[in-house]
């Protein structure tokens, strides 16, 4: 009997440990990201003036249509990663939800540029700016913007390419009003 109230009592300690270490490493690995600032109430540079190496521009903005949207975050040394999700707009895909991650992404001061991967014979190429929007706190809807021009590449059954420029602004969700992630089924 005792031999078994030692081992469980072992078994206790040791899973406790490893809780403890899990949690410390956990805590560790956590990196304030742009959103930590924002949503602490501490003022967020002007653009122009960003000292976080542009952190704080990472998030969610709008995108084209209701209920698409980008996801920009910002790394260390301008690397830009983050994908597009949007609405399929061909005859097989029309309505269906697709994600198009960047294949490429920088931010030089507040000159922002990316190219996403090619989804269904779709993919986009935006050369901009981000700046302070409308918002006037962090963490609130447009208080960062990304202005620019959207080039939407699409080829067809052919392998012929159209392309189409448009002037855009998309706006910064505010920070608890980002739409939830799509489910996959």
């Amino acid at each position: 009997m005792k031999r078994i109230h030692f081992i469980f009592i072992v078994a206790l300690v040791l899973g406790w440990g490893v809780l403890s270490v899990s949690a410390e490493l956990r805590a560790q690995e956590a990196k304030p990201s742009g959103d930590a600032a924002a949503k602490s109430g501490a003022p967020a540079a002007a653009p122009e003036q960003d000292t976080n190496g542009g952190h704080a521009y990472s998030g969610m903005y709008t995108f084209l249509k209701e209920g698409e949207f980008v996801q920009v975050t910002v790394e260390d040394a301008g690397h830009v990663t983050g994908f597009i999700s949007r609405f399929g707009d061909g005859e097989s895909d029309k309505g269906a939800f697709l994600d198009q991650f960047f294949k490429s992404g920088k931010l030089a001061g507040n000159k922002l540029s990316f190219t996403t991967e090619i989804v269904h014979g779709v993919g986009f190429d935006f050369k901009g700016t981000v700046e302070r929007g409308e918002g006037k706190n962090p963490g609130d809807e447009a208080y960062f913007v990304l202005k620019g021009t959207l080039t939407e590449n699409a080829s067809d059954v052919n392998k012929k390419v159209a392309s189409h420029s448009r002037e855009v602004v998309f706006k910064m969700f505010p920070q608890d009003g980002a739409p939830a992630p799509v489910v996959r089924k």
